[in-house]
């Protein structure tokens, strides 16, 4: 039974995660907490897994959710199903692409959908800091982690106007993964 719960879980968050892998957590999270796969502290720090290591991070979700829950079927159901509706869709556009493209009422669902797509990503980023500020009501305030949040914030946002480019992404992980060993470790 959990190989169909993996396979529509992921499914539907395959058919329905449009603007990529951040726009999909919510969805993600939704899924995985109404099945009761994951709790909601397991999946944040799996969220952050997930983006430190290589490789879309819907994917390293679905694969981790579908191992923890299924072993290796469970991980290659989940992430098949993610991947399948994405791969299904990209080639049916590609083979109809030209058609498409020069259509005013297809480019006016994509220029619609991408203020939706930006609100989710924002909100996904303000909900994971939240959880990392205040993870635990009873705990209070984590002010480490507050500050810590902001002057990362601060070094990227920072880094674009003394760098021509900034800071990459991989360099942020690295300097972030780094701070919290200095911090959460010693």
């Amino acid at each position: 039974m959990i190989y169909l719960e993996l396979l529509i879980g992921f499914l539907e968050v395959g058919l329905f995660s449009f603007g990529g892998g951040y726009a999909a957590i919510p969805l993600i999270r939704d899924v995985v907490l109404s099945h009761g796969w994951m709790d909601d502290a397991t999946l944040s720090h799996m969220i952050a897994v997930s983006e430190s290591t290589p490789g879309p991070i819907m994917v390293n979700l679905a694969t981790y959710v579908g191992s923890e829950k299924g072993g290796i079927l469970g991980a290659f159901i989940a992430t098949t199903a993610v991947v399948l509706p994405a791969f299904l869709f990209v080639l049916i556009i590609t083979a109809l692409l030209k058609k498409f493209v020069k259509n005013k009422y297809f480019q006016a669902v994509l220029t619609g959908m991408k203020p939706g797509i930006i609100g989710i990503i924002f909100a996904t980023g303000i909900f994971m800091a939240m959880q990392n500020c205040f993870w635990k009501i009873e705990a209070g305030v984590d002010a480490v982690a507050i500050a810590l949040t902001l002057l990362l914030g601060g070094v990227y946002f920072g880094s674009r106007k003394v760098m021509e480019k900034g800071l990459t992404p991989i360099q942020l992980i690295c300097i972030s993964a780094g701070i919290g060993v200095l911090v959460y470790g010693v």
